[in-house]
């Protein structure tokens, strides 16, 4: 989405753990100041804070397989506006746009624990929020256990959530001459936003990618299985993302914009760099059965590129270089 866009989810910060053996004491991160911002807490936090820069947290000496936590934050004004969803939808999303953290570690939920902050102005609408949360727990069979409600000037929704893999996917496990895929077809959100900006009602299939998003859970458990090595979820825009997991596995990743799957009535380059998709990017060293992959989720996959040596993301628009869609740029103004 663009970066002017008042509907914004903050990726969370997250420790992931691993066995002892490593010594990068963090995964790499990418460019700008939300990233730069994090850069300055591991300053302070100095040994105290280890492995921070994927998607979720991963402890390995706890479980016979690895235990992965994330937490995300919804604010209202910031990531949601009252007159554009119903409350149900505001739980619904806020839920699952933590659950989709998980999709992108290749990890089945085990549990959700939400925590609420409720201004007088949300009492009337807090059964629907409750339901959304339950209804996105019970989408992909988690069990809400626990959290905490207090009051506050803006609703804001926190949303933890813990599971396990067997094959943890991270972003620092891309490596030259893997291929990328990406899940879905983009640019449905960033349409729905337009329009609703616009004052205009989206069509109801845009609307429901914007405000309903899937979590894609066991597909990324199949990818995982059948050859992904490294995942993100697309929350901040396809280009975006991309530069994440360039800089965290210090490769190039190269996008061909006319295989890119789009939605009906969006561009390429609009779909590159629509936000809130939670669709999932994986990279693989061998190619992945996209056939099979559609046959057993009615859900594409696509190949959309090329991971190689150096650094950064290109794209390319059939054969000619493209720029950049910005995405979005937290902690600016």
């Amino acid at each position: 989405m663009s970066p002017d866009d008042s509907f914004r989810r903050h990726r969370a910060i997250d420790v992931r753990i691993p066995r002892e053996t490593s010594s990068d004491p963090h995964t790499p991160l990418g460019a700008g100041p939300e990233f730069d911002a994090i850069r300055r807490m591991l300053e302070r936090w100095g040994p105290r804070a280890r492995r921070v820069g994927d998607d979720a947290a991963v402890i390995r000496s706890i479980s016979e397989h690895p235990i992965v936590v994330s937490t995300d934050t919804s604010v209202e004004n910031v990531h949601f506006h009252r007159d554009w969803l119903s409350s149900e939808e505001i739980g619904y999303r806020a839920t699952a746009a933590a659950l989709s953290d998980l999709a992108a570690m290749g990890a089945r939920p085990l549990g959700i624990v939400v925590s609420l902050t409720v201004p007088g102005s949300w009492r009337s609408e807090f059964d629907g929020l409750t339901d959304g949360i339950g209804n996105a727990a019970a989408s992909v069979g988690a069990s809400i256990l626990g959290g905490d409600t207090t009051r506050g000037s803006e609703l804001s929704l926190t949303i933890t959530v813990l599971g396990t893999a067997h094959t943890v996917l991270l972003r620092s496990s891309a490596k030259p001459g893997d291929n990328v895929y990406v899940t879905g077809r983009l640019g449905g959100p960033l349409a729905a936003l337009r329009d609703l900006q616009s004052g205009r009602n989206p069509s109801a299939e845009n609307r429901q990618r914007f405000v309903a998003p899937v979590p894609r859970i066991e597909e990324a458990v199949w990818l995982g299985e059948n050859g992904a090595t490294s995942a993100i979820d697309i929350s901040d825009g396809l280009a975006a993302e991309l530069g994440h997991l360039a800089a965290a596995s210090r490769v190039r990743i190269t996008v061909r914009l006319e295989n890119l799957p789009v939605v009906e009535g969006s561009s390429p380059l609009d779909a590159a760099g629509s936000g809130e998709e939670y669709e999932l990017v994986v990279t693989s060293p061998s190619a992945i059965d996209t056939r099979e992959f559609a046959k057993k989720f009615n859900l594409e996959l696509t190949k959309i590129g090329d991971v190689a040596s150096g650094a950064g993301v290109v794209m390319t628009l059939n054969g000619e270089p493209a720029a950049l869609p910005p995405g979005y740029l937290h902690f600016t103004e």
